[in-house]
């Protein structure tokens, strides 16, 4: 595995490269990223990886301080896996000019995480803009874990970059239900109960809470037996009627965003 820093010297490798995949990454590599990164691996000659915590994403300086940052550990799981070409950008080289302040994605922007997180799908659209600039990949992979950010991705990726594919890969879970995230490293083995019970419940009574014979109020009343003090959102949707094109098929899940202490686990079930 290469590892680079510098653009230059990483457009060298790649620029004959005419099947390759990309997986961005913020780091702290787990199960989910593995998955993302197998499949990218199957499907591509070549993958790069890049490990960047984008600051511009984050609403609160204390989130991107006590973001996980174990690179040592995160270099020696991509060794194993045989990745091709790990990126470690500068700030300086994603964002020689500054943020993009004028990029435009879709409203579905606006609802769930959108809400409470003002410009933050608006500086992901930026950073995936930029790094699909430099490595001009042919598959770029995401997690379904991040539903929302997958459909305004694939959406903005589609009127943007017509000879990119975004590939949505399954949620990859932990034994106790939960969906693997970077933030999972945050959270005690008593929140980790929590949300553990928080999954079940969800999925339990998912059709129950679609067909609304169980109300949100209700489903919340739960959530704070579990021992869930901040709730922000529990809402149904229908994937598949989020973004044109539709498809006809309806594929109903339950998004939920909820803090854990401090720190913020989204799912969709």
């Amino acid at each position: 595995m290469k590892i680079i820093s510098n653009k230059e010297k990483l457009l060298q490798f790649i620029q004959n490269e005419k099947n390759l995949g990309f997986v961005p990454t913020m780091g702290a590599i787990h199960e989910g990223h593995k998955s993302l990164i197998k499949k990218a691996i199957k499907e591509t000659n070549k993958i790069v990886v890049s490990i960047y915590i984008n600051k511009p994403q984050f609403n609160k300086k204390t989130d991107y301080k006590k973001y996980p940052r174990i690179l040592n550990k995160d270099i020696a799981i991509l060794k194993k896996l045989k990745v091709n070409f790990l990126y470690l950008p500068i700030s300086k080289q994603i964002y020689p000019y500054g943020v993009n302040r004028k990029i435009k994605i879709h409203n579905f922007s606006k609802q769930l995480c959108g809400k409470y997180r003002k410009g933050h799908f608006e500086a992901i659209a930026d950073v995936i803009d930029r790094f699909i600039k430099i490595i001009k990949p042919k598959k770029i992979y995401f997690g379904e874990k991040d539903m929302q950010q997958l459909k305004i991705i694939e959406d903005f990726v589609k009127r943007n970059h017509q000879k990119v594919m975004v590939v949505g890969c399954k949620t990859i879970r932990e034994k106790n239900g939960i969906a693997y995230s970077s933030r999972n490293f945050l959270l005690t083995q008593e929140e980790k109960k929590k949300a553990s019970k928080v999954y079940f419940f969800i999925k339990k009574n998912k059709s129950a809470i679609i067909n609304k014979n169980i109300s949100v109020q209700n489903v919340k009343k739960e959530f704070k037996k579990i021992g869930i003090k901040k709730i922000e959102y529990i809402v149904s949707k229908n994937i598949n009627k989020l973004i044109k094109p539709y498809k006809k098929k309806n594929n109903f899940k339950i998004f939920i965003a909820y803090y854990l202490n401090k720190t913020r686990l989204i799912d969709n079930i």
